[in-house]
């Protein structure tokens, strides 16, 4: 087999293919690093396949090259080739690199419950690292070397044991231990109840020290909710505190504090930062940059002339870009969001004769860099407020991504509200290429797949969107009194709007018993389809926008739409999020009809027969019911009632159903690829007690019956 390659080139890989792969190896670690962070900030699947090769890639690196080095080894065992010396001193480095950067431990949330996989791998090579060690005996290196494999072992170790802490049986474990509330925080609620009662002035964020104390509070909840990712029941009173402290916030206060939450959230499961930010992780952290110092001292000390000159600069690197990244490691350390949270205590009072106020202030210009930068954006007959801020401080991604069904069938790309600025801009030769990467598509299957990507285009996050939904949950959370009320508040699917509406029902208006139906006796997903596309007739017709006369119309019109095509990206693109849905048919149907019918002859249609009994029950097709459910809105109009207010409200209900009954580790899986609006939502239901992951308490249910007799 060996004949197969010429002898030149046989020599050149035995020289060269150790060396290529720690080089590829140390490459791969400051990708990561660098990189791995900006995870929870984008959804760019170029970025997210960069992230995951160099993940895959770097651990394979590690493994090949230690391999390498032991058949080197064994080979000259014999020889006292000053070269084997330095092989066995870069072995450590790989079990550094094996042990990863900070920013990085998981994928996915499975890779989480393979922690002993990576305990077994631990040992293992930790055993093929010593035994490349003991074959280079007599080594004049053997010091540094020893140093380093103690470095190598405890990165490695820090690595199991984030993996093993956000394993879901000991993140579950973890959470039934009492939480600690944090100094003075028990007194501080105390008496912001007690204030409230009184009817006197309440904030319990320290005006002073805006982003601080969001962020400090951040992590109180933090420690607490994020128990819904294994889905632990939370006693009354943790629901209690947590809905009169959400209540007490405006709503850039309480999106401040959720992207924290959840970065905090990402971070623990897909970091170090759980095994970390306390005094052991902090300890073993400086032992391993003082292992990586001290090896680059006792190193330059011996006489390099012995060895060859570039792994004389090869070994340099490591050491060197070693001590960088764990420098720069450690930088992002002392300015994380953990860090912050855990350096002072929350206080009641500012106190102008406190000694470490520097402090605070030095934390506060920190997180100025990371606070909700908005831009104003002027649109038709308003403006809005769109997120701006600066892609390396962003917390997540901050985009709502939309999919209209309508224009996929049409070819018609959805339209941007407002203008975004993303990380990255590609051009493609569309005219050159596009019809060999159409033959390419075609011929592997993936046309389809590529069109609803093409079709999804992304929006930045406004201001008056995220009032507007948080301003819609604390109005229900305020008839939620108890889990039941909750759980069934959490359960509105749209009903909730539209039995309120119909108590407001004038002569000529819609039949809300019909408009009921729609929500009620209709499958979720369903559901959704028939929304999108009435939502879709009323937005396009050209009645419904020349009539808009009012702002406030307007804007719930720009609302229905953005979360109409959010939640059919949500159903199309993002299916682990949402349930089952069976388009196939609905699809063909739009294909055959859209292209040859505009919104205005759909709506023309006279339906008198009911859909189901033309297209029968098996077609499970709504585009039809669409129509007829768009008619049916557009006498509210007629009624004299705000018709795009009803079904802006309805979408948001349809958007809190999703967030509340989907699978809490598919919400935590999303925050590794830039997150999403239905994860805030998520867990600002949860803070203002809606759901069904509260305590049900027979004591409270009994005194309830005695005050009532």
């Amino acid at each position: 087999m060996g004949d197969m390659f010429p002898p030149r080139l046989k020599k050149f890989w035995d020289k060269w293919n150790i060396r290529g792969v720690i080089m590829l190896s140390l490459f791969l670690q400051t990708i990561l690093i660098f990189f791995a962070p900006s995870r929870k900030r984008t959804a760019k699947k170029l970025f997210l396949v960069l992230i995951w090769s160099a993940y895959l890639l770097a651990d394979w690196a590690a493994d090949y090259a230690v391999g390498q080095i032991s058949d080197s080894q064994e080979e000259a065992a014999d020889k006292h080739d000053k070269t084997r010396e330095l092989l066995a001193f870069w072995s450590p480095f790989l079990l550094l690199h094996l042990g990863g950067p900070d920013t990085i431990t998981a994928l996915a949330l499975e890779d989480n419950e393979l922690w002993n996989r990576h305990l077994f791998s631990l040992v293992c090579q930790a055993v093929a690292t010593v035994y490349v060690i003991l074959l280079s005996t007599p080594n004049r290196l053997l010091t540094p070397t020893v140093i380093m494999l103690f470095g190598g072992v405890i990165k490695y170790v820090e690595r199991t044991s984030a993996l093993f802490s956000a394993s879901l049986d000991k993140f579950k474990d973890s959470m039934l231990e009492d939480p600690d509330p944090g100094a003075n925080y028990a007194k501080l609620m105390e008496e912001y109840a007690n204030k409230r009662d009184m009817n006197m002035p309440t904030e319990v964020i320290v005006v002073e020290d805006p982003e601080k104390g969001l962020v400090q509070y951040a992590f109180k909840y933090f420690t607490i909710f994020k128990g819904l990712i294994v889905d632990l029941i939370f006693t009354n009173k943790q629901r209690d505190e947590s809905r009169k402290f959400f209540d007490s916030l405006n709503p850039e206060e309480a999106l401040r504090i959720i992207e924290v939450e959840l970065s905090l959230i990402y971070e623990s499961l897909f970091t170090k930062a759980e095994i970390l930010h306390n005094w052991t992780g902090a300890v073993f952290r400086v032992i391993a940059l003082a292992c990586l110092v001290s090896s680059l001292c006792l190193f330059s000390l011996k006489n390099e002339a012995e060895y060859e000159g570039f792994d004389v600069a090869l070994t340099y690197a490591l050491l060197i870009c070693g001590i960088a990244l764990d420098s720069i490691a450690l930088l992002m350390f002392c300015v994380s969001d953990w860090s912050i949270a855990r350096l002072r205590n929350l206080k009641e009072d500012l106190d102008e004769k406190d000694p470490w106020a520097w402090v605070d202030r030095v934390l506060n210009w920190i997180l100025g860099f990371r606070t909700l930068r908005w831009k104003r954006s002027i649109c038709f007959m308003d403006g809005h407020d769109v997120l701006d801020r600066n892609f390396m401080f962003r917390r997540w991604s901050e985009y709502v991504h939309a999919y209209n069904l309508i224009g996929y069938c049409l070819k018609i790309r959805p339209k941007r509200f407002h203008p975004t600025k993303g990380m990255i801009h590609i051009t493609l030769l569309r005219h050159q290429l596009g019809r060999l990467i159409s033959s390419v598509l075609e011929f592997f299957g993936l046309t389809e797949l590529v069109e609803e990507i093409r079709f999804t285009t992304s929006d930045r996050l406004t201001r008056e969107l995220w009032e507007f939904i948080f301003k819609q949950v604390q109005h229900k959370h305020r008839f939620a009194e108890d889990p039941e009320s909750a759980k069934s508040i959490s359960s509105a699917r749209g009903d909730w709007t539209l039995v309120e509406t119909s108590s407001k029902t004038t002569e000529g208006g819609p039949d809300h018993a019909k408009l009921l139906r729609y929500v009620t006796e209709k499958d979720y997903d369903q559901s959704i389809l028939m929304w999108h596309i009435a939502t879709e007739l009323l937005y396009q017709s050209p009645e419904e926008k020349e009539g808009i006369i009012k702002k406030e119309e307007y804007t719930n019109r720009e609302f229905s739409k953005i979360l109409s095509d959010y939640m059919m990206y949500l159903l199309i693109m993002q299916p682990a999020l949402m349930s089952a849905v069976h388009i196939n048919k609905t699809r063909q149907d739009e294909k055959e009809n859209l292209v040859k019918e505009a919104s205005r002859a759909i709506l023309s249609v006279k339906t008198y027969v009911e859909p189901m009994d033309v297209k029968g029950d098996r077609s499970k097709s709504v585009l039809f019911d669409g129509s007829v459910l768009a008619q049916e809105l557009m006498k509210l109009q007629k009624g004299r009632e705000n018709m795009w207010e009803v079904v802006s409200k309805v979408w948001v209900e349809l958007l809190c159903f999703a967030a509340t009954h989907c699978d809490s580790q598919e919400h935590a899986s999303q925050l590794s690829k830039g997150g999403e609006l239905i994860n805030f939502v998520w867990l600002l239901m949860a803070h203002f007690g809606l759901g069904d992951q509260f305590q049900i308490n027979r004591d409270d249910a009994r005194a309830k019956l005695i005050v009532a007799k």
